[in-house]
This record gives structure tokens, sequence and C-alpha cells, in this order.
């Protein structure tokens, strides 16, 4: 059985697959080729926004972001506690300060209570210019724009959706990528819509941040590559990549993300009774990044992983340690908050089996076996 079922997902779209592949062999333009432009335009028509701008990765798509916006040393930017590790590593090398908040339990993002606990304790210590949010769509829920808008109106700060698990997502009809000032998001292969190496995308609809993005993604490029108006970085899409993306988008669009809600669906209905499942807000859809249940505590986490183990079901912790306990951040202020949620989460999270080819009978032994565990059925 596969985590993320990657293999059989390239079998059902070998045909397309390698003729978008072999188009670009044949045409051999690697960099920049028309694929990139295409995908781009067909990002942004699913998103909802006026500018998609490939990049090289999720963490440069972050860091591109926060360029454009000039952040820098002296700059608060508020990053949820419990997240990968870029979303707040970004902030650090652009030498910035990020502040930690709490998360909500039910969904996993930002916890708004806490978020503005953190910035009226960064305007009272009086040393740091509140600028940034960085929402972050963990697991593939979007975070509560709702709030952290009003949040962020309140204070005069720029929302920077980390979409890098979001991809998919909605909210009251919109999508995932259009809820942030700008929005970043991954292809990392494991995420909804993956590629075949590493690969990313800025969304906004601002006219000038996206030229400029364009421009900072390209050495800071201005009329021609050897015009460099400003410093930028290298930070490409490569063709092949996008190539893969375009046949991954299509069928994420018409068939991958409905049977993952399927899949996800049914775990809900066959484990509720004996973990906690992610709760989906009305109004919300999932992307569906990974499906993480939480057990009683660290031990029942343990027995349960293991067993799983014990009889061939990969399972993954997403995330051991908060955003607070990295040793890379240690030393950082916490401004009062002391992340009760994110460090019992860290305790109990397990991600389950997940993807659009996930077979009804290899579901159907992850819940038994972690029913058996439970006791759920003694």
């Amino acid at each position: 059985m596969e985590f993320r079922d990657l293999k059989k997902q390239y079998q059902v779209l070998k045909p397309e697959m390698d003729a978008a592949i072999g188009q670009v062999l044949e045409e051999s333009v690697y960099i920049g080729g028309n694929p990139v432009a295409q995908l781009e335009a067909e990002l942004a028509e699913y998103v909802g926004v006026k500018h998609c701008i490939a990049c090289a990765n999720g963490t440069d798509a972050l860091t591109l972001a926060l360029m454009a916006w000039g952040i820098g040393e002296g700059d608060a930017v508020f990053v949820p506690d419990f997240t990968f590790f870029s979303s707040a590593e970004t902030v650090a090398y652009e030498g910035a300060t990020p502040v930690f908040t709490d998360i909500l339990e039910d969904t996993f993002n930002m916890d708004p209570d806490s978020l503005e606990r953190a910035v009226q304790a960064v305007l009272a210590e009086g040393k740091l210019k509140p600028r940034v949010i960085v929402a972050v769509d963990l697991f593939g829920l979007p975070a509560d724009y709702e709030r952290i808008r009003e949040i962020a109106d309140r204070y005069g700060m720029y929302i920077l959706e980390d979409a890098a698990q979001g991809f998919g997502g909605s909210l009251r009809g919109r999508r995932a990528g259009s809820f942030g000032d700008i929005a970043a998001t991954s292809f990392f292969p494991a995420k909804p819509l993956g590629c075949y190496g590493d690969g990313g995308a800025v969304f906004t609809d601002n006219d000038e941040w996206a030229e400029l993005i364009r421009s900072l993604r390209i050495h800071g490029k201005g009329t021609d590559k050897y015009d460099n108006v400003r410093i930028g970085m290298n930070s490409r899409l490569d063709t092949l990549q996008a190539a893969v993306l375009r046949v991954k988008l299509k069928a994420f669009r018409e068939y991958e993300l409905k049977d993952t809600d399927r899949i996800a669906a049914r775990y809900e209905e066959e484990l509720s009774d004996c973990v906690k499942v992610p709760k989906i807000p009305e109004g919300y859809g999932s992307g569906w990044a990974q499906y993480s249940i939480l057990l009683k505590d660290g031990e029942e986490r343990g027995a349960v992983q293991e067993y799983l183990k014990e009889h061939g079901v990969p399972t993954n912790i997403y995330y051991p340690r908060g955003m607070h306990q990295q040793t890379a951040f240690a030393g950082c202020r916490l401004y009062g908050e002391t992340f009760p949620v994110t460090s019992g989460v860290c305790q109990r999270v397990l991600a389950l089996p997940l993807s659009p080819y996930l077979t009804e009978e290899d579901q159907a032994k992850v819940i038994r076996l972690i029913r058996e565990k439970t006791g759920a059925d003694i």
C-alpha cells in the first residue's frame, strides 16, 4: 500500500503524460517554453485570480511574495505554530521576525484569537511593525479568512496565503490561492497537484506585484535577461514540470479531487466514533493534502502507528513539533502565547494513506486496523 499512490497515478495518466513530456523533448525548449505560459493561464483561471507566476518551488513562492512587499528587518510576520518549517523560515531569511500563533484543534489552522493577541503584544512592545499574516491552508483546508481579513485590515497588514497544501480547497465558492493579497503554492510531488520534482507558483490580483515578482524570479530582469534592474533570484519552473502539471491539472479538475473527497468522507463515516477526524466547516472544502486524525494521546498514537506498520500500512506524522520548538527558532520571543493546542496536536496527530487512487479494499484495511487497535469494535 502506498501513502500517496503516485505510481498508480502515472499508470492512469501514462498516455497523456508520455505525450506531453515527449513533446517537450522534441521541441527541446527546457526553460520558459510554451507549457509554462499555458500552465500559468490555466492555474490562474482555476484559482480565480488575474495572475499566476510559476517558480521553482513553494518556498521560493513565499520568498518572492515577501520580497515584493519589501519585508525585512524590523517587521513582524505572524505565522501559525503548527506548519511546515518554510512558512516561518522564509520570514527569517528575509531578515524579518516570525511571531507564532496557536491553532484551532478542529481545523489545524491559525487561531484568529491567538493572532490578535500576538499582534497586540507586538504593538505594546513597540519594537517591531506588524506587516504580514502568513495564513496556512493546512492539510488542504483554507484558514478562517473572514476573521483573518478583519484583523489584517484593522492593523494594516498584508495576508500571505500559504496554499502549499491548499490547492483545490475552497471557501464559499472561492478557491484556495485567491484569499491572500498574494498566495503561494507548492507542486512538490506529494501535494494535491504535484509535479515530478520541485515546483511552485504565486497568485495575485495586483498587477504591480505580479510584474515585480516576474522580474524577481529571473535575477531582477528588466526589458531582457541582461537588463538587471534589481537584485532577484533564480526561480523558474522547468518546462518539463509545466508539461507534467498541465496533464495532472486536467485530471485533478475532472475527477481526482472528487474521488479524494469520497475517500475522505468514508474515513469520516467509519472512524469518527473512535478517533477525532478532520472537521470541514460549513461552506468550506478541502484539497486533502493529508487526512490527519487525532488519537487520545501520544501513547495511543504510537500504538496505532506501529500496529498499522506491522500490517503494511504507511502513515506519517505532520508535525512532531511546533515552530517555537524548532532549534532554529530557539530564543524567539513568544509574546505571551504558550501554544497549548499545537503542543497537544503534535503528540496526537497521525496522517493516513490518502489519494484518489486508494482502493476500497486498502481503505477498508486501514479502517479495520484502526478500529481494532483503538478498541472500537470490542
